[in-house]
């Protein structure tokens, strides 16, 4: 008997797991550890997991409530499943370039440290309002402290780094490693860490036209303590930096961020991040959970020129009206191919495995300025490094200040775009009412 990937972990969580039900429902824990859901088996069972809602069909849990209650129906009273199976392979729809990525990761040090001195070589000095010289430039600054984050390295064990880095030309002037912490800290960095982010993302504008939106966390090692009254006792709880960034779905560069408040809603922040997209890159489509649904969301990415992909919630309807409703109808009538657009959401979750696995998942820094300096930094420098595998596998050339600096291309209108990726992307005239 051939089973389908939902069904083998079904299986796992019913032989891993007590599954206890009663009156036709069952709590079936998350496989991640984050709690439970909550299962109704009958002849149409539903379960509260968002794979369901999405899909309205069977999911993981519904499998495992299923693989418990014919375990249970053994006359000896036996808790044994034995079922013969063909596991069946998930074939992905790309081949890895195992030779260009061999060739990427064994020149990512030397030709990170060149792109990073190219792109910080358009950086303009700002006037110095103190006395005498001012100690470095803000293109040392710059490449010290990106420089630093991509290695991982305290203060102290990257002095090594500085002092080759400088040997090599790349750094004008000699930087002690403690000195990095003091650049973290400028709040004038900010901005322009910001824009050396977008600016890193254009030499990708031909290969990207598909973005992904998305947010997430960074720990740090500050905790905010209060006494709460009403229960007389000491609370805390940790400081983290909420990163909203917009990435492509190809290669997983980070083509806009936003750093606000942690509380900061997610939906506000679409917008903005399509707008800043749409200032390098050409908008084909744009894919995002259910925290972003919204119409004005559908309607800021048509305006680009695109189509939105974003999940519908379980008592959404097309009330709305306008594209929400044509939308709506998209996918309750052609939902596999809703979601194969849909599902390309995935790769920004991507992207924030790809920077937390190589440059942690939490920041050193202890002041809130030098956080969010260092989010970006991590950021930057794995644009850095997506432009390093694609120079590899694609042959991609990088230039990146080919205007004045500080000014961002308006690269829209000078992308081609090909019949077919016309016909891709024209969801405009689907016939939906």
């Amino acid at each position: 008997m051939t089973i389908n990937e939902r069904e083998q972990r079904g299986l796992a969580i019913a032989a891993l797991c007590r599954l206890r039900g009663k009156n036709g429902v069952w709590e079936v824990p998350s496989q991640s550890g984050n709690g439970k859901y909550t299962v109704e088996h009958g002849d149409s069972p539903r379960c509260s997991c968002p794979d369901f809602e999405t899909r309205q069909c069977k999911c993981k849990h519904v499998y495992a409530v299923e693989f418990t209650i014919e375990r249970e129906r053994n006359f000896d009273g036996s808790e044994t499943l034995t079922r013969s199976m063909t596991v069946t392979e998930k074939v992905t729809s790309y081949k890895q370039n195992w030779p260009a990525y061999d060739h990427a990761q064994s020149i990512e040090k030397d030709r990170f440290q060149e792109l990073l001195v190219d792109l910080c070589s358009g950086l303009e000095q700002p006037a110095y309002k103190g006395r005498g010289r001012p100690a470095h430039s803000i293109r040392d600054s710059v490449f010290a402290v990106v420089f630093k984050v991509y290695s991982t390295l305290s203060g102290r064990r990257f002095s090594s780094d500085l002092r080759e880095a400088h040997r090599r030309g790349h750094l004008s002037q000699s930087v002690p490693g403690q000195k990095v912490s003091y650049f973290m800290e400028d709040p004038e960095l900010t901005p322009v860490l910001k824009e050396l982010i977008v600016r890193s993302s254009l030499p990708l504008r031909a290969v990207e036209t598909s973005f992904a939106i998305d947010s997430s966390g960074f720990s740090t090692s500050k905790f905010v303590r209060w006494f709460d009254i009403k229960y007389g006792t000491t609370r805390q709880q940790q400081v983290w930096v909420k990163a909203h960034i917009a990435c492509g779905t190809k290669t997983n560069v980070v083509t806009a961020i936003r750093i606000l408040d942690k509380d900061a809603a997610d939906c506000p922040q679409f917008i903005p991040l399509v707008e800043e997209t749409r200032r390098g890159f050409k908008i084909g489509e744009v894919s995002a959970d259910k925290a972003y649904l919204s119409l004005e969301n559908f309607e800021a990415v048509a305006g680009c020129g695109g189509t939105a992909f974003i999940a519908f919630k379980e008592n959404s309807t097309g009330g709305i009206g306008g594209l929400f409703q044509k939308m709506f109808h998209y996918f309750q009538y052609r939902r596999e191919e809703f979601l194969s657009h849909y599902h390309k959401r995935s790769n920004v979750e991507s992207t924030f495995s790809m920077i937390k696995r190589k440059f942690g998942d939490a920041v050193r820094s202890k002041t809130d300025v030098a956080m969010v300096n260092e989010v970006l930094c991590k950021i930057l420098a794995h644009n850095l490094c997506c432009l390093i595998q694609e120079q590899c596998e694609l042959g991609i050339e990088t230039e990146f200040w080919t205007e004045k600096p500080n000014t961002l291309p308006a690269m829209v209108d000078a992308i081609d775009v090909t019949p077919a990726d016309e016909a891709e992307y024209d969801f405009a005239e689907l016939a939906f009412v």
